[in-house]
């Protein structure tokens, strides 16, 4: 039976590294979307806990947090330099452009190009940064801008020295290809979990190419997860919860997945992190690729 880290000797090594061009980060990271309030909209009610499970994350050695100014707007922002300024030595912040939040709290695309530079601008001054490590291009449906407009904006902004790398997010292959003929992309961040597999063959592209894949939404587990599914099984198995089970699941998938789970509490953050030490068999990752129960939710690149 295997036996899980104690508290004591978490790490999120355990999981180990992938790339962001020249940089390495443990594929054990952390998203910072659940730090504000309900519906990433507001403070969170506890900032002191909010602030206390960003450093816990790094104490673990997370190195890669991932930001973005409209979570909130501009609270995880503000947590992470409340939290860690100034930051310790071989920290990554990666954030992304191309969203805001408007007054009633909807979503609405800001991919013109003077909008994502004056995104990046604001961004360097906030999180008190010269140069962002990361930063992915948010791809926004309802827009009338071309998105290989939106990533030139990007581009010049990197031969700026205002921006190391360039990622893409909610985006297809095809866009993906087509971001690779203007950039060197150093990472994809979209949608995928154990009950939402339609980016399979961007996936196995992004191993093949050596690009780091970042899924968010990565626990949701759907009937996958219920008493007496597969996922609680081999749970019992490991005497992990399913929640461990799918992020291992998703470490196994390829050696190119890195793992952005975000929590407000240092309880539930401990948890992810361990899942980084869960080593499924050949045939427990069979058991639950193959599941029949796998649902086509609605997609969230919208």
């Amino acid at each position: 039976m295997q036996q899980f880290p104690s508290a004591h000797n978490l790490d999120a090594s355990q999981a180990g590294v992938v790339s962001l061009g020249d940089l390495t980060i443990n594929r054990m990271a952390f998203g910072t979307m659940r730090l504000p309030g309900p519906n990433v909209w507001g403070d969170p009610a506890n900032p002191d806990e909010a602030r206390q499970v960003l450093r816990r994350a790094v104490a673990l050695g997370v190195n890669y947090l991932d930001t973005a100014a409209y979570y909130g707007p501009l609270v995880s922002d503000r947590l992470i330099v409340e939290a860690l300024y100034p930051y310790p030595a071989g920290l990554v912040i990666g954030t992304k452009v191309g969203g805001w939040r408007s007054s009633d709290k909807s979503w609405i695309a800001e991919l013109r190009p003077q909008q994502l530079t004056a995104t990046v601008e604001d961004s360097l001054s906030r999180l008190r940064l010269e140069q962002l490590s990361l930063v992915h291009l948010r791809a926004m449906a309802h827009t009338d801008v071309p998105f290989l407009d939106s990533l030139g904006a990007l581009a010049e902004l990197q031969r700026a020295g205002k921006i190391r790398h360039i990622g893409v997010s909610s985006v297809t292959l095809a866009q993906v290809q087509a971001a690779q003929k203007l950039v060197q992309v150093a990472s994809v961040q979209n949608l995928y979990n154990l009950i939402d597999r339609r980016d399979e063959a961007l996936i196995d592209y992004c191993t093949e190419q050596g690009i780091a894949f970042m899924p968010y939404f990565p626990l949701a587990v759907g009937a996958l997860g219920r008493e007496t599914g597969p996922l609680t099984m081999i749970a019992q198995r490991h005497r992990a919860s399913p929640a461990q089970v799918a992020l291992a699941w998703l470490l196994a998938r390829s050696p190119q997945i890195a793992l952005i789970p975000g929590t407000s509490a240092v309880a539930h953050l401990e948890e992810n992190i361990a899942a980084g030490a869960i080593h499924l068999s050949d045939d427990e990752r069979r058991e639950l690729g193959d599941s029949p129960e796998i649902s086509a939710i609605p997609s969230f690149r919208d």
